[in-house]
């Protein structure tokens, strides 16, 4: 089986073809560098993305935006932004914060990428 992609990893946005054998990818072609040949393995097996949202702040009229500091796998997405948005976040909060741990057994941190104070 082949599956086709376009990597994501730098602006290049090479075209690649990844060829799988038994749920396992046995060889990428058209990839650039390194880092695409990479990205085509996870990406064919178990996709992987960083996790990004503004969450209100209880007292503030600005949401804080956060990220994960790590992947997630793509399925859980949706469960993952259901738990960070379940969760009451309060001033003040600071850039680097972290506002959850271990997301969902993913072992991925939530963390603020802004500053929010009383003032804001």
């Amino acid at each position: 089986m082949e599956q086709e992609l376009t990597c994501i990893n730098c602006p290049l946005g090479c075209r690649m073809t990844a060829e799988i054998q038994q749920g396992e990818v046995v060889r990428v072609t058209g990839n650039g560098c390194k880092r695409g040949e990479l990205y085509a393995r996870q990406e064919c097996v178990r996709p992987m993305r960083i996790l990004t949202a503004s969450v209100p702040v209880k007292g503030s009229r600005c949401p804080v935006s956060v990220k994960t500091d790590k992947p997630v796998p793509k399925e859980k997405i949706a469960a993952c932004m259901e738990e960070i948005l379940s969760h009451e976040y309060a001033l003040p909060i600071d850039m680097g914060q972290v506002l959850l741990e271990d997301l969902l057994g993913t072992g991925a941190q939530v963390v603020a990428t802004r500053a929010l104070r009383e003032d804001a």
